[in-house]
């Protein structure tokens, strides 16, 4: 995707620092265009769990790479396979929910399994990161039906679509999952307008997703998390679409907290509701939403947001260096810093209130019968 003229990935190696990953350090958007340079497992683990790296596919893709610079770190030890190992262990457990990043870890080690070699893991940290990008450009392909078909019925009128979280670009490879659609619809000519939930705590919406869509030039609107009902009961949504992190083998989709909410309003009110993801998100060893591990993160993430002093007008944000505006971020209590909180990252939409699944296999119901017949 493109940040102004120049097009990015949101994680990549190159071949003058090959003992390196470099990725977008998310929380700095979108003030400045930060790239953090990762140089061991141990740096990769830190990136994830402090947030630096959000997203499923983008984590499992940060964990391969992880898993290549822990192969570097200890190779020239005798017991390379072991400390290695220890790693893949770390780096799983950064983040319990997302099904990507054990299965990016495994794939890593099935490689270290067959060929301890630097060079074939690095290779096949590449070929997992392009792999990740193209399932997510056929997300956007499949995705890509359902919003021609209301636009059809709306006889060429502007498809409204509203989103929770971020699952752009920035949290995959590239593309992304639930707005690889939204993209590809936009540069085929079809007008779209998107609805962006605002998504506390962490605000990946109002942070991460409305700096995308506003850079590519897609039209969209910030909402706060609790308009999504409003917006459906008046007609103002045509479409819901999120991403997901984990799925059951029965069509349960784990999101970021808050999902759950916008699927019962979509569905009171008759609006589609659509999860999409690679089929590598599928967790066919659990069939129930109980099953799903829900991570539970600091409470100051409820009590304290983070963002730009009001005191910084428009002229001189326009005027400084990205870099000094990032330093101007603060970070504010809103509650007494005493107060009790909790703080679950994610919450389990059940599949009756699912119209269907986007995958880069196809669309398919939120049912077992469904999802093992694309699977095959």
């Amino acid at each position: 995707m493109k940040v102004g003229d120049t097009e990015y990935r949101s994680i990549w190696n190159d071949d003058e620092d090959p003992r390196s990953v470099h990725v977008i350090d998310q929380r700095a958007l979108p003030f400045s265009l930060e790239v953090m340079t990762l140089r061991s497992a141990g740096e990769v683990c830190d990136a994830i769990s402090g947030m630096a790296v959000r997203g499923a596919p983008l984590i499992g893709a940060a964990a391969a790479w992880g898993v290549f610079l822990s192969f570097l770190e200890h190779s020239p030890e005798s017991d390379v396979y072991s400390a290695v190992m220890n790693d893949a262990a770390r780096l799983k457990a950064t983040r319990p929910t997302a099904v990507n990043l054990a299965w990016a870890v495994d794939y890593m080690t099935d490689v270290l399994n067959k060929n301890a070699d630097a060079e074939v893991m690095k290779r096949s940290a590449r070929a997992l990161c392009d792999m990740e990008a193209e399932r997510s450009r056929s997300i956007g392909v499949h995705g890509l039906s359902l919003i021609e078909e209301i636009m059809r019925k709306k006889g060429g009128g502007v498809v409204n679509i509203l989103t929770h979280c971020n699952a752009g670009w920035l949290a995959c490879v590239d593309y992304g999952t639930a707005l690889a659609p939204v993209y590809l619809a936009h540069d085929q000519g079809i007008r779209v307008h998107v609805w962006i939930d605002e998504t506390r705590p962490r605000n990946q919406g109002s942070r991460l997703t409305a700096w995308e869509l506003t850079n590519h030039g897609v039209p969209c609107t910030l909402v706060t998390d609790n308009a999504g009902g409003h917006l459906m009961q008046q007609g103002l949504v045509d479409i819901a679409i999120v991403g997901c992190d984990r799925a059951t083998a029965s069509g349960d989709v784990a999101n970021k907290i808050g999902t759950y909410l916008k699927a019962l309003a979509a569905y009171d009110n008759g609006v589609p509701f659509y999860s999409a993801f690679p089929v590598s998100t599928f967790d066919m060893s659990i069939d129930s939403p109980g099953q799903i591990e829900i991570e539970e993160r600091d409470a100051d993430e409820v009590r304290v947001i983070a963002g730009m002093p009001k005191n910084i007008n428009e002229t001189q944000a326009k005027n400084a260096n990205p870099s000094s505006l990032y330093e101007e971020e603060q970070q504010v209590y809103i509650c007494h810093p005493d107060m009790d909180a909790v703080n679950y990252g994610f919450d389990v939409t059940p599949a009756r209130l699912i119209t269907g699944l986007i995958t880069d296999r196809g669309i398919c119901g939120a049912d077992k019968k469904s999802i093992l017949k694309l699977l095959s």
